[in-house]
This record gives C-alpha cells, sequence and structure tokens, in this order.
C-alpha cells in the first residue's frame, strides 16, 4: 500500500508541475503578444496620415499647382473636403486609434477656420430697408422663360441680373419682367432690370479670345458681349452695377479642368472693375467660379462677398437638382450687405440669388 501511495504521490506532483509549467508558457506568450501588438498610438497610422494630408491641402490650397487647372478644381470642391473628416474619425475610433484622432484635429480646425462662419450669422430674407438686388443665369436652353420672367418678377428685388439671354427668350423675359420693372437694358447675352432709372449704360468688352478659338474644347462656343455697367439712380445715390457671365470651365478627360476662358474673362473684369471711380459697386453674375477660386483673386480682392458676410451656408447654386457649388456671385464694395439668400428654382440648371444691401 506504501508503495502504491508513493506511486500515486509522485504521479500527481509531476501532474502539477506539467500544468504549471505550461500556464508559464501561456503567460510569456500572452506577454510577448501584448508587447508586439500596436498600442493606440501605432494603430491606424495610415489613417493619421491621410488626416495629416487632408489638413495640409486644406491649408496650402493656394499653392497646390494649378497646371492643368488642378489648383482651381481643388479650390471649387473646397467645402467638400469636410466630409472626409467625419470618415477618418470614424475609422478612427473603429481602430482605436489614438493618433488618427489627433491628427484629424488638423483639418477639422482648419475648415472650421474656413468655413465656420458661414454658419449661423446669415439671413434668408430681404431687409425692410436698404436695395435688394439679384443675379440669375436664366439657362439659353430654358424651357420656360416665361414662366421664370414672372417668379423672378415675384422676388421683389429691386434691381435684378440676367445672364446667358438668347435673342430667342428675350421677348418672354422682357415681357414678363415689364410690370415689375420700369428700366432695363440688355447687351449681348447679359441685361439688367431696375425700378431706378439707369444710366451711362456700356457694354464690357472682357473677352480676348486670343489663341482660345483654336484651342477651345470642341462643345465650348466663344461669345462676346458677355458683360455690362450701368448706374442706377438709387433713392440713395449712384449705384455701378456691373453684370457679368464669365467663360465656360470644362473637366476634360485628357486636358484636365478647362478654365482659360473663365480666367482671362475674370482678369478683364477686375480690370475693369479697378478702374472704376464710383465709391459704391455691385458686381452681378455667374463667375463659373467660387470665391475660394485663386482665378478671381482679382475681383475678391476689391469686392467682397455678400454671402460670406450676411448669408447662412454655402449658398450652392449650380446645378440646380443637387447645387454642388455657389458660381453665381453677388459682390460689393462701399456699401454693406445685411442679407443673402438663394431664390427658389425657375426653369434654369442654376438657382437664383438675392441680397439685401444698405449705405
Amino acid at each position: 500500500m506504501t508503495q502504491v501511495d508513493t506511486a500515486k504521490t509522485g504521479q500527481g506532483g509531476a501532474g502539477r508541475r506539467g500544468t504549471g509549467s505550461r500556464a508559464g508558457r501561456a503567460g510569456i506568450r500572452r506577454v510577448v503578444d501584448a508587447l508586439s501588438r500596436p498600442g493606440p498610438w501605432r494603430r491606424g497610422l495610415v489613417l493619421a496620415a491621410s488626416a495629416v494630408l487632408l489638413g495640409l491641402v486644406l491649408l496650402l490650397h493656394a499653392h497646390i499647382t494649378d497646371r492643368g487647372g488642378l489648383g482651381s478644381l481643388v479650390e471649387t470642391c473646397l467645402p467638400w473636403f469636410g466630409l472626409v473628416v467625419p470618415v477618418l474619425l470614424i475609422g478612427a475610433l473603429w481602430r482605436r486609434s489614438v493618433s488618427a484622432v489627433v491628427a484629424l484635429l488638423l483639418p477639422g480646425v482648419v475648415w472650421l477656420d474656413l468655413f465656420g462662419g458661414l454658419f449661423g450669422g446669415g439671413s434668408h430674407a430681404a431687409s425692410d430697408t436698404g436695395l435688394t438686388v439679384a443675379e440669375h443665369n436664366v439657362a439659353a436652353g430654358n424651357p420656360d422663360p416665361a414662366g421664370t420672367a414672372r417668379d423672378l418678377a415675384a422676388s421683389g428685388a429691386d434691381v435684378l441680373a440676367l445672364v446667358e439671354l438668347t435673342p430667342e427668350a428675350l421677348v418672354p423675359y422682357e415681357k414678363g419682367l415689364a410690370g415689375a420693372y420700369r428700366y432695363h437694358t440688355v447687351q449681348g447675352t447679359v441685361g439688367l432690370w431696375s425700378t431706378f432709372p439707369l444710366s451711362e449704360v456700356q457694354p464690357i468688352d472682357i473677352t480676348d479670345f486670343g489663341p482660345l478659338a483654336a484651342t477651345k474644347p470642341a462643345d465650348v462656343k466663344l461669345v462676346s458681349n458677355r458683360a455690362l455697367r450701368a448706374t442706377v439712380a438709387t433713392g440713395q445715390g449712384p449705384l455701378t452695377v456691373y453684370v457679368a457671365h464669365l467663360g465656360s470651365v470644362r473637366l476634360m478627360p485628357r486636358g484636365g479642368f478647362w478654365t482659360d476662358s473663365r480666367d482671362r474673362d475674370a482678369q478683364a473684369l477686375a480690370e475693369a472693375v479697378a478702374g472704376e471711380r464710383n465709391e459704391r459697386v455691385v458686381l452681378l453674375g455667374d463667375l463659373n467660379g467660387t470665391t475660394d477660386d485663386r482665378a478671381l483673386d482679382g475681383l475678391t480682392s476689391q469686392l467682397r462677398s455678400v454671402q460670406a458676410e450676411a448669408g447662412d451656408g454655402f449658398g450652392f447654386t449650380w446645378p440646380t437638382r443637387f447645387p454642388v457649388a455657389r458660381i453665381d456671385q453677388i459682390l460689393v464694395r462701399g456699401v454693406e450687405p445685411t442679407s443673402s439668400w438663394v431664390l427658389p428654382a425657375t426653369g434654369s440648371d442654376h438657382l437664383p440669388v438675392a441680397a439685401g444691401i444698405s449705405w
């Protein structure tokens, strides 16, 4: 019995030693795995790098090369880069990456600095005092110019600018707006309607085709007489109004973002505005670019955007079905924007814009 007990005791001791050895090896493996596994700062490095890159694009967008119109395209889409921030944040939280979350502070702060001021401080309604101005690209292919004219006549604007007018549609616009506006002028494809007398009306030659006739895309038609200048005799003094429709832009499969016509027109228009002697100036038009676009620097350095100062949100105007950019602009100098808003859709592929201004 003693020998059997001793044998059993020996077998039990060996079993305990084996179990302890296996537990020790498992513990070592757990420690090694923990040390080799990336921590919260090392996880999601690709997400962190993407966040930093996004922040640099937002911060340094003005220094991105404009070869092939790349810089202009980036600046046109600049507000939409903000949508990437929550996408990266979701990825960072899923990966439990502290480094990615911290890196996202850069694009988040820069985007808010660029666009945060557009929200919560503006108005969507006309002011009871001052002057209401409006602009609309009525579209050459508008199927209902008469209906568009009725909608615009009911907008309450004191001064209304229309661009992309065609000879065929001019009569319906003149008839539809005659009851609301006593004065109007049409120069080429742009026109100005006003409840106040107009004087010193003249076309502004902003288009110097130069080599564009040979280099333009086949579907782009170069049209002159796309801008005018007029003096509006308001009850508070003369107001100079410019109406303009800058050249088209195209996203070309091989040529990139084609902006040559628009850029030349913008430069010529900026020179005309720079030579303007009247202190009070309003520019109404389809500029085929956002105010973030460097191509419009010549204009935005002289004039202020009513949407940026008195609007609420981005005020996107094109295309009508799903607006992605504000390319229809109201820019001012020497007057104070009191409100800015987007009018309801018409038969055009652009939305009309309006603003209240005061002296």
